[in-house]
C-alpha cells in the first residue's frame, strides 16, 4: 500500500516515487547522448590509469589532449556566455519595445486582424477584417509585444504590433487624423 512518504503528485497525478524517479534518470540519461567536458575528462584520466607503466604516454600527446579539453571546456563556457547574452538581449528588446508602445495608450490605432479556423471539411480558412480602436495598454505574451485595443465593436483585441497600419491622436478637428511617428 502506498503512502505519502513514497510517492510523488506531479500535476496532480500521484506517482509512486522510485519509479517516477527512475524513469526521470531514464530520461536524463537518453538525452545526455553527446561528449561533454566532464565525459572528455573522464576518458583522459581512465587512459592515464591504465596505461603501461613500463612505456608511458609520450609527453608530447599528454599535452595536446589537455589542449584539447582546454579548448573544448572554453567553448562550452564560451556557449554558454553567450546563450545568457542572447537572453539579456532579447528581454532589453522587449522592455524597450513595451516601452515605446505604452506611450501610444489612449491613442487610436487602426489594424488588421487575422483569424485562422477551419472550414466543415476541415480545410484552413483565413480572414482577415480591419478594425480600429483605442490603445489601452500594452502587453507580452508567449514572447511577443501586443498592444491591448478596446475596438469600436466593443470587444477587446490583443493586436500584433505588425498588423497595425496607424496610430493617430484623438479627436482632432481636421478629417484626417493626425498620424503619430513610432
Amino acid at each position: 500500500m502506498a503512502t505519502s512518504l513514497n510517492t510523488i503528485n506531479v500535476d496532480g497525478v500521484t506517482y509512486d516515487a522510485k519509479a517516477y524517479a527512475d524513469s526521470k534518470k531514464d530520461a536524463t540519461k537518453a538525452t545526455n547522448s553527446d561528449l561533454d567536458k566532464n565525459a572528455f575528462l573522464k576518458l583522459l584520466v581512465t587512459q592515464l590509469e591504465n596505461q603501461d607503466p613500463l612505456d608511458p604516454q609520450d609527453n608530447s600527446e599528454f599535452v595536446a589532449e589537455m589542449a584539447q579539453f582546454s579548448s573544448l571546456e572554453q567553448m562550452t563556457n564560451m556557449n554558454e556566455a553567450l546563450g545568457n547574452i542572447s537572453k539579456v538581449v532579447a528581454n532589453m528588446d522587449t522592455s524597450v519595445l513595451v516601452g515605446q508602445l505604452s506611450a501610444m495608450i489612449g491613442k487610436g490605432v487602426d489594424w488588421e486582424e487575422v483569424t485562422n479556423s477551419a472550414d466543415e471539411n476541415g480545410n484552413p480558412v483565413t480572414t482577415s477584417q480591419n478594425l480600429s480602436g483605442v490603445i489601452t495598454g500594452v502587453s507580452v505574451i508567449d514572447g511577443a509585444t501586443k498592444v491591448i485595443v478596446e475596438a469600436e465593436d466593443g470587444n477587446t483585441y490583443y493586436a500584433d504590433i505588425s498588423s497595425i497600419s496607424k496610430v493617430y491622436e484623438l479627436g482632432t478637428e481636421s478629417d484626417e487624423p493626425e498620424i503619430v511617428n513610432v
